[in-house]
C-alpha cells in the first residue's frame, strides 16, 4: 500500500481528494488528510474505507513529522509561505513532495539535498501556475523540434464566473482566494519585454495598460500584465525570445472599474484603518476623500476621479453598496481587508453558480525564413460550488502527477517544474479525459 500524506483540506484541495479516492481501490492508495479543521478535512474524504483524516498543527514539526515519516508522498496545499518546512522535512525523511505553488529561492536551495536523498519535488503542479507551464511546453517543444524559432509567447489565465452564472455588471465572482484578488499586481512594476523591448507597468497603471483577447464562442476578455513575465525565458529556455508576457484574463470592463479602487488606495494593505470596526461601507470610502461636509460621498468620488453618472463604471460601483450604511465590522483592519470583506458579500459564489478557466496562449516563431502563429485556448467550466473549475484545474494536475509518481513513470530527482516531456505529456493526456484540453490553431501573424 502507498501512503499519501495531503496538507491541508481548503478550497482547493477538493478535486484533488476527490480524485485520489477515485483511484484508491485500483491504486491500492492509503490516503491520510490533515488540516487545522479536522472536521473539514473529515467531510473531504467521505467515509472512504482507505483515507483518514486528522488534526494538525502544520507550524509543529513534531507533528508533521509524525505524518510524514511513513509516508511514500506527501502533498502540501497548505499556503504558499508553509511549504519550505514541509519539502524540508520531507526530504530529511525521503518522501517525495508536490505543491501547487510558485517555487521560491529557499526551496530551490534544496535541489541538491533532494536529489541526494532520492526526492522529487515537484512544484507548480496546479492550473497556474501548472496546466499553463504544461500546454505552453508542449508546443514550444513541438516548433522547436520541427526547426522553429520562437520570436514570441503570450499567455493569458483567468479564473471566471460561468456565462450561466454571470448575473452582475462586474461579470466576476470570487473563485479563488479573494485576499491574492484585491492584493493583485502589487508589490512592484509588471515588467515584460516586447519586441526586444523592455516594459514596465507600475502599480498605479496596471488596470489602465490592457490587452484586449477574443475567443471564440466566448466573446472578448481583457488582460493586464503579471508581475513578472521575465524569468519565465529562462524557465522555457527562451533566453533570447524578444517577446515574452504572462497576464490575467477578466471580463471587458472589469479592469477600469477596478482602477477606481487602485487610485483611491483601498487596496493598500500596509496599515491599519483607526476605528476599523464602527465604520460602513458609505464611511470607509469616504475616509479617502476630500473633506468637504456639504457634498456627498457619491459626489466626491465622482468628481475626484472624472466617473460621469451614466458611466458603467459607476453603476458597478453603486452595485458593490460601497455607498451603503452597512457596518464593515472588522476591528484593526487593513484596506484591502476592509475591500475585501465588502467585496466578499457580493461576489461570493451561490450553491448553484458555476465558474470558469479561461487560458490562452499565442505563440509566434520563424520556420524557413517564414513568420507563423499558432494560438492555443482552454475553456473549462465547473460542475458546481464545490467541484469548481478552480478546485478541478488545481486538484487534478496534482493527482494525476501524484499517481505517475508512486508508479514510477517519473523517474526525475531534484526540485523541479512539470515542464519535461515525462511530466506533462501523460499528465495533460489524463486531464483531456476530464474536459480539460486545448484547442490549438495556426491563424496568420499579426503584426502591430
Amino acid at each position: 500500500m502507498k501512503k499519501i500524506v495531503i496538507f491541508g483540506a481548503g478550497r482547493s484541495s477538493t478535486s484533488l481528494i476527490d480524485y485520489l479516492l477515485s483511484i484508491a481501490n485500483d491504486q491500492d492508495l492509503n490516503i491520510v488528510v490533515l488540516d487545522f479543521d479536522e472536521e473539514l478535512a473529515k467531510s473531504k474524504i467521505k467515509n472512504h474505507p482507505k483515507a483518514s483524516a486528522f488534526y494538525i498543527d502544520a507550524t509543529n514539526r513534531l507533528e508533521r513529522l509524525k505524518f510524514i515519516h511513513d509516508a511514500n508522498l506527501v502533498i502540501s496545499m497548505l499556503p504558499a509561505h508553509m511549504h519550505y518546512e514541509v519539502v524540508k522535512d520531507a526530504i530529511s525523511e525521503k518522501v517525495h513532495v508536490i505543491t501547487p505553488s510558485y517555487v521560491t529561492k529557499e526551496i530551490k536551495s534544496l535541489h541538491e539535498d533532494a536529489i541526494n536523498n532520492n526526492v522529487l519535488v515537484l512544484n507548480e503542479m496546479g492550473l497556474d501556475p501548472g496546466i499553463d507551464h504544461m500546454s505552453a511546453k508542449k508546443i514550444i517543444d513541438e516548433i522547436q523540434e520541427n526547426g522553429g524559432e520562437l520570436t514570441g509567447f503570450e499567455s493569458f489565465t483567468g479564473g471566471l464566473v460561468a456565462p450561466e452564472s454571470d448575473d452582475n455588471p462586474w461579470n466576476y465572482k470570487f473563485t479563488w482566494n479573494p485576499r491574492n484578488v484585491v492584493l493583485a499586481g502589487q508589490g512592484g512594476a509588471a515588467k515584460f519585454i516586447q519586441e526586444g523591448k523592455y516594459k514596465y507597468i507600475p502599480y498605479n497603471k496596471l488596470f489602465r495598460r490592457t490587452e484586449i483577447i477574443e475567443i471564440e464562442g466566448y466573446g472578448k476578455f481583457e488582460g493586464y500584465a503579471n508581475r513578472d513575465s521575465l524569468s519565465y525565458r529562462s524557465i522555457y529556455g527562451l533566453d533570447d525570445i524578444p517577446t515574452m508576457f504572462r497576464g490575467t484574463l477578466r471580463k471587458i470592463g472589469f479592469c477600469r472599474a477596478w482602477n477606481v479602487f487602485v487610485q483611491l488606495g483601498v487596496t493598500d494593505d500596509s496599515y491599519i484603518i483607526e476605528g476599523s470596526e464602527d465604520m460602513t461601507n458609505r464611511e470607509f470610502f469616504n475616509s479617502f476623500l476630500a473633506y468637504n461636509p456639504h457634498d456627498s460621498v457619491e459626489l466626491k468620488l465622482r468628481h475626484y476621479l472624472g466617473i460621469e453618472q451614466d458611466d458603467y463604471v459607476w453603476e458597478k460601483l453603486v452595485w458593490l453598496g460601497i455607498f451603503e450604511d452597512k457596518k464593515i465590522g472588522l476591528k484593526n483592519a487593513t484596506p484591502a481587508q476592509m475591500l475585501q470583506k465588502i467585496l466578499k458579500d457580493k461576489w461570493s459564489l451561490s450553491e448553484d453558480d458555476k465558474d470558469m478557466i479561461v487560458m490562452w496562449h499565442k505563440f509566434n516563431y520563424k520556420l524557413n525564413h517564414v513568420d507563423k502563429e499558432i494560438r492555443s485556448h482552454m475553456i473549462y467550466i465547473g460542475k458546481d460550488s464545490q467541484f469548481t473549475a478552480m478546485s478541478d484545474a488545481v486538484g487534478l494536475p496534482l493527482g494525476v502527477a501524484a499517481k505517475l509518481l508512486l508508479n514510477g513513470e517519473i523517474k526525475a530527482k531534484g526540485v523541479l517544474l512539470p515542464i519535461t516531456k515525462e511530466i506533462y505529456q501523460p499528465v495533460l493526456r489524463e486531464l483531456k479525459e476530464f474536459g480539460v484540453s486545448f484547442i490549438e490553431k495556426e491563424v496568420n501573424p499579426v503584426f502591430y
